[in-house]
């Protein structure tokens, strides 16, 4: 039977007799176990329950996603937001005494054909029971803890949004919150949860985002509740407040006031009831990444020092290193476009050519191509070239979507490297070309095909961006083959080696300044490792993303079964094809111009580590925020540099401006050829927008505070 992790659990667990999950420490453990009946959870619908007796006689209780709810595309990802909810608490209050607030978790396995989640079982009621029945001394004791239990989980970034009369239990000394099943990361879109009075107004709307001080609304209605021994109607303050004095504090303090920004936070809670706070006098959480996050500011630093970015933009006679050197007009010598000042409304991509038409490289060949109406032609369904005359076309409409949908021939073609370009390629703005760079298997593919599924779904258009395909037809076919293939969960055909590149896909893209052609190249590693003609296209590419696999850098012992059953090995030199790519690129001193991303691709691999989950639990921002983009380059670079060799990190290390990223792909592992729980892109358009950020194409960033 195959480990946790490997879709170790199904329907044979029982037969076997033998249950198998991975630790908060993401350990494997099997334990002999017995099963009882599977039961509903009220509020729950996708989840059953059930107590599983572990080994000789440890009984848990298992929440489990069945086959019959994984049709609700919602559940698995409520399933794994409480996971991490859990595994955060267990990793950081496991070992504490105060961390017995907490339902306190066992293991999960998330890749099981039936994920679940194990929790211990806990003594206790309801603390509904006993509203209107407590002692002044229990009143005490319950709001202490339960202000405190609010306090832990605001220092993890976590707010449980589920705190009511049935989620809270009592034993007569201790309150202990429920399963973190409704949690959101702080400063997450609260998205409507709960009822009235326990959840408070905004968090009933979803309007804003979570913050603590909605648990501490919870909090309130609940003390409230078992003073009075009723609900109140969860608007502001109970008409009748003031006739509980327990309650004065909270009255006070503005607990029961109807927004959180009127509240008081945790800790200024927990001074006016004059509760000792245990994380002011516990010793401070090490950070095992602390060094590697001092020497990501230290070499940050020292690039801005010499690329002269730390000095004010009307005091700095080095401009900022950007595509310029790389890009096709440049090469040609040609001076290109101003980036402008700001944002400026999105522009039609113009297909019909100008007057005077400026070459551009050739992105395969990079040998100069000019517009010339005789070289235009179309290719069949087969496959066919088929010659396009419009000089007998005077009508423009229809001549501008003849455009729109041909190709242009390149004049230095020729033998079995016969090439075409988009006509609109010829006929826009400067050309970009970002190329994916990794070893085989690394996931450029899925990454790609992520990317532009998300764009096809209008994932740019908050940021200002504008994307039409670059051909019509060429886009439909990557669409159909790749895109449509990945959400159905279907896992993607390695690229195989190609004896002439050519770009997967390409986009016209409309955002700050002209329209601009932005192709993509997805070259098989064995092509990129290796210094032959094929990847003479390199010479002409304006962006690089690199893919870096976890798998093949990290050394994180919970990953060793994960590269057994993928037939991987861990590498202390770093991916062969960043080294091949990096070494072949001409510089500028020490620095490649290029602007680059690093892809920290398959990140579900690793999304407990608290680094990681600080960013790829999230959903990007809809609005670019260089600051955000820097800090989360921080964590990447720390975290890469903390469990793998230096040679993972060369990218960031030889180019000028470099953005770190998490991202998945898939967000899952395939089984066969498909992902058995769909597909689940993650923060996939982060790289992609620092690039163009630090192309000059997104509107409203200031393309020299981004990658350095």
């Amino acid at each position: 039977m195959t480990g946790p992790g490997g879709g170790a659990y199904s329907a044979s667990a029982e037969a076997s007799g033998v249950l198998e999950f991975l630790t908060h420490k993401e350990d494997p453990v099997g334990f002999a176990a017995r099963f009882g009946a599977d039961r509903r959870l009220p509020g729950r619908p996708s989840l059953v329950a059930r107590e599983v007796t572990l080994g000789a006689g440890w009984p848990v209780h298992q929440y489990r996603l069945p086959l019959s709810g994984q049709a609700d595309p919602q559940a698995y990802a409520a399933l794994e937001r409480e996971v991490a909810a859990a595994v955060a608490l267990e990793r950081r209050y496991g070992s504490e005494r105060y961390g017995e607030v907490f339902t306190r978790m066992i293991g999960f396995d998330l890749e099981a054909p039936e994920p679940f989640i194990l929790y211990r079982i806990h003594g206790g009621e309801p603390i509904s029971t006993r509203r209107g029945a407590l002692t002044v001394d229990e009143q005490h004791q319950v709001l202490a803890q339960l202000t405190l239990a609010v306090r832990l989980l605001e220092d993890v970034g976590l707010v449980h949004r589920a705190i009511a009369p049935e989620t809270v239990s009592w034993d007569g000394t201790h309150v202990r919150l429920a399963e973190p099943y409704g949690a959101l990361r702080t400063g997450e879109p609260r998205g409507a949860f709960g009822a009235a009075p326990w959840a408070s107004p905004e968090q009933r709307e979803g309007m804003g985002g979570a913050d603590a001080r909605d648990d501490l609304w919870a909090v309130a209605q609940l003390m409230y509740f078992l003073l009075s021994g009723r609900a109140d109607r969860g608007m502001g303050p109970p008409a009748d407040l003031a006739d509980f004095r327990r309650l004065a504090a909270l009255d006070h303090g503005g607990v029961f006031a109807p927004l959180a920004v009127e509240r008081p936070t945790p800790t200024e809670l927990m001074r006016l009831l004059n509760v000792t706070d245990p994380l002011v006098s516990a010793p401070g959480v090490t950070d095992p990444l602390g060094r590697a996050r001092a020497d990501f500011d230290a070499q940050l630093a020292r690039k801005r020092r010499e690329l002269g970015l730390d000095r004010p933009v009307e005091e700095t006679a080095v401009q900022t290193p950007g595509p310029a050197r790389r890009s096709l007009r440049s090469l040609l010598g040609a001076v290109p476009p101003a980036n402008g000042a700001g944002p400026r409304p999105v522009a039609e991509p113009v297909h019909e050519p100008p007057a005077s038409p400026r070459p551009r490289l050739c992105p395969h060949c990079l040998l100069p191509v000019t517009f010339d109406e005789s070289m235009l032609l179309t290719i069949s369904p087969k496959g066919d070239r088929i010659p396009l005359d419009l000089s007998t076309e005077h009508r423009p409409a229809h001549r501008q979507d003849a455009l729109r949908q041909a190709f242009h021939r390149c004049p230095h073609a020729d033998g079995d490297r016969s090439h075409e370009l988009p006509v609109p390629y010829l006929t826009n703005g400067e050309p970009l070309s970002i190329a994916l760079v990794g070893s085989s298997a690394v996931g450029k593919t899925h990454l790609l095909a992520a990317m532009l599924g998300e764009i096809e779904q209008g994932g740019l258009e908050p940021y200002g961006l504008k994307c039409l395909p670059l051909n019509p037809a060429s886009h439909r076919t990557f669409l159909r083959e790749r895109v449509q293939g990945l959400h159905q969960g279907k896992q993607l055909a390695s690229t195989g080696q190609q004896t002439f590149a050519r770009f997967a896909d390409g986009l016209l893209v409309s955002g700050r300044g002209p329209t601009r052609p932005v192709v993509f190249f997805d070259l098989a590693g064995e092509d990129l490792a290796q210094e032959g003609e094929v990847t003479g296209f390199l010479m002409g590419v304006g962006a690089f993303i690199f893919v870096l696999d976890p798998l093949r850098a990290l050394r994180l012992p919970f990953l060793d079964p994960v590269r057994e059953r993928n037939k991987l090995r861990r590498r202390d030199l770093g991916d062969e094809a960043f080294t091949t790519v990096l070494n072949r690129i001409q510089r500028r001193g020490p620095y490649i111009d290029a602007p680059a991303a690093v892809a920290v691709n398959k990140s579900d691999l690793v999304r407990f580590d608290p680094s990681v989950d600080r960013w790829l639990g999230r959903a990007l921002p809809e609005r670019f925020d260089a600051d955000a983009v820097r800090a989360e380059s921080r964590d990447a670079y720390a975290f890469v540099s903390h469990h793998a060799s230096s040679a993972w990190l060369k990218p960031f290390d030889d180019c000028a401006r470099c953005t770190l990223h998490f991202v998945a792909a898939t967000g899952g592992q395939a089984r066969g050829d498909e992902f058995p729980h769909g597909v689940r892109p993650r923060r996939v358009l982060a790289p992609l927008l620092s690039i163009f950020a630090m192309c000059g194409l997104l509107p409203g960033a200031e393309p020299r505070e981004v990658g350095a």
